[in-house]
């Protein structure tokens, strides 16, 4: 079973605690990593960047002027691309950029994510730390204390909301409720710290 380090509020090792195997995977699949993590920052994108062809301008529908004879270059609308006010040549619409991931594929892609962490000894539970205020002093004292350097995702319960809120303006740290991490967050963290309850919840969610 792998194993990961419980620690305390002063950064010491108190205890370890035995991961169920259902959680991890330990064979690393990158090109599936990569296509998870694409869907997810696809999804981020708003495709809403639209603008009008000269069909879509309204007007434009009688001829400016007579074919011949005026000295001036040929015309049949006034809502051409190369006028003002006419259309976009070549305009964007609104597009979903959103791609579909199987579920047994984005579940795969989380347990190699976390089973790629543990291995390289990046998870870790605090323990006995439970907020009751938001502090953002006290949980930059915890990292810290704990010596957490790089990029930290702190993953919390979706109850402990002044957790989140202590730990959610500390830089190069990102906190989230377990319910809203994504693979992406395991891909980008060289440290996840779980609290007692966001483990208790993790480990629940595998039966």
């Amino acid at each position: 079973m792998p194993t990961i380090a419980k620690i305390d509020e002063t950064g010491a090792v108190v205890g370890e605690h035995q991961l169920r195997e259902a959680l991890v995977e330990s064979e690393l699949n990158v090109g599936l990593l990569h296509g998870v993590v694409r869907a997810e920052l696809a999804a981020y994108r708003q495709g809403t960047a639209a603008a009008k062809s000269r069909g879509m301008v309204s007007g434009g529908g009688s001829k400016p002027w007579r074919q011949k004879g005026t000295g001036r270059a040929r015309a049949g609308s006034s809502r051409l691309p190369h006028w003002r006010g006419g259309g976009v040549a070549f305009p964007p619409s609104p597009k979903d950029w959103g791609m579909k991931v199987n579920k047994k594929a984005r579940a795969k892609a989380f347990r190699m994510a976390l089973g790629n962490l543990v291995e390289n000894g990046g998870v870790k539970v605090l323990s006995g730390a439970e907020f009751t205020a938001p502090s953002t002093k006290r949980a930059a004292a915890i990292l810290r204390a704990a010596q957490l350097e790089g990029p930290t995702l702190i993953i919390t319960s979706p109850d402990e909301l002044e957790t989140v809120l202590s730990f959610r303006n500390l830089p190069g740290t990102r906190v989230f409720p377990l319910n809203v991490v994504e693979v992406q967050d395991y891909v980008w963290a060289r440290t996840a710290v779980l609290t007692e309850a966001a483990l208790a919840a993790l480990e629940g969610g595998a039966e």
